[in-house]
């Protein structure tokens, strides 16, 4: 297998690289040339104390890595690829209580009670609250006339949705998305958001999710947190459980849904023939199409159990393994002309939640539904919406996220 020839020290995971563009033309590169390719660190820079990673970035390699948890581990080193070089080994241990990073059969208890509240019937008993909370979120960003769109309208309908969804007051919404902001800022200086707020801000977010459980232990109600933590020796959740259960939702059903909603209405405002298209025909494959166009999150990592091979190379136990959504979704081999944003893209395999496996995005249906709801509502109450100023990116090692999105409404 040939050298990618990538500059000299180029790293997948350097957020001084996303706060700018995403890096398709080195994956590209990596995908032709290198399928599986060891990115050598500075040690420990990504703070676990070694000295690199293998990137894989064809869409076939991520699901097989996906796919195989009793190979590739999410709970050894966790699922996230980068934290900050001066975390503590305890700081990243304790992130193994969340679902995301726990391995079968621990993973399998857990998502089986947490489901509970994403069954197609769950889904579907929101749709009508939600959309018109959509109608309504939009109206008022009309008669504001411009601001950013990401405050304005991205961020709402998530943040109202998983209210909705798990019984949290609404007037507390401001509070999540606050926590959840600070919890993967950390490394965005002009945030100002040290890696202690990062770390207060979880807990803080797990403390308030901790005493909502022990509120319905105590005095059930007709909502799924009742659903969850009732009967705790009934296979259900315990109040820590429910409170990462909570933190995991902040990120995964409330950052990314956000930055999708984001990056797909800059990516209508940019291809106005797909915005045309949309606002005439509202093709059902438009949600699918915007979530591999954004990719919100871009990496996960898994951490070898075993040597094994994996695209012609042989990975060490032990050995870290990137998965670049991201280039898995830009893959020419698996999507005709991926460079081109198409709402009518059919059939569209993207692995924008995830790549299978246990891990596969839990609130998929909920995403759609949310992303459809909220380009419907904008389509008709703002068809005329434009942009007022370039987007501003997140410096994030692997979340793909939109700071602000100056737009003018109408």
């Amino acid at each position: 297998m040939s050298c990618p020839a990538l500059p000299e020290g180029f790293d997948f995971t350097d957020p001084d690289i996303y706060q700018h563009r995403l890096p398709l033309p080195e994956f590209a590169r990596m995908r032709q040339t290198a399928r599986v390719w060891w990115i050598p660190q500075p040690h420990g820079i990504a703070g676990f104390g070694d000295d690199g990673y293998w990137a894989v970035t064809r869409h076939a390699d991520v699901k097989e890595v996906s796919t195989k948890p009793e190979i590739f581990s999410s709970h050894l080193n966790t699922a996230i690829i980068r934290f900050n070089e001066h975390i503590q080994r305890d700081q990243i241990d304790v992130q193994k209580l969340i679902m995301l990073n726990m391995d079968p059969p621990e993973h399998t208890r857990v998502r089986q009670i947490v489901q509970r509240g994403f069954t197609p019937r769950a889904i579907r008993s929101l749709e009508d609250a939600l959309r018109e909370r959509a109608t309504r979120i939009v109206a008022g960003a009309k008669e504001d006339g411009s601001g950013d769109f990401v405050t304005d309208v991205a961020c709402e309908l998530p943040l109202q949705a998983i209210a909705e969804l798990i019984g949290i007051p609404q007037q507390d919404r401001s509070k999540i998305f606050d926590w959840s902001n600070k919890m993967v800022a950390y490394d965005d200086p002009e945030l100002a958001i040290t890696k202690e707020i990062g770390a207060e801000s979880a807990m803080e977010l797990i403390s308030y999710s901790m005493n909502l459980a022990a509120d319905r232990k105590a005095c059930p109600a007709k909502d799924i947190v009742s659903q969850l933590v009732a009967a705790e020796d009934h296979g259900n959740l315990g109040s820590d459980e429910f409170g990462f259960f909570v933190l995991l939702l902040a990120v995964a059903g409330n950052e990314t849904t956000r930055n999708a909603i984001s990056h797909g209405m800059h990516a209508f405002l940019t291809h106005p023939d797909q915005w045309e298209l949309f606002k005439r025909e509202r093709p059902a494959t438009a949600a699918d199409e915007i979530v591999r166009w954004a990719t919100p999150v871009m990496s996960f990592q898994r951490t070898a159990t075993q040597d094994t091979e994996l695209g012609g190379q042989r990975i060490k136990a032990g050995q870290r393994v990137g998965i670049f959504y991201s280039s898995a979704n830009h893959d020419p081999e698996v999507f005709d002309r991926p460079e081109v944003f198409d709402i009518t893209r059919d059939p569209n395999p993207h692995l924008g939640f995830g790549g299978g496996g246990p891990h596969f995005c839990l609130g998929k249906s909920l995403a759609e539904l949310e992303i459809r709801l909220i380009f419907n509502a904008i389509a008709d109450a703002l068809p005329d919406i434009r942009l007022a100023g370039d987007p501003r990116r997140l410096r994030s090692p692997w979340l793909n996220g939109i700071k602000e999105l100056r737009v003018t409404y109408g």
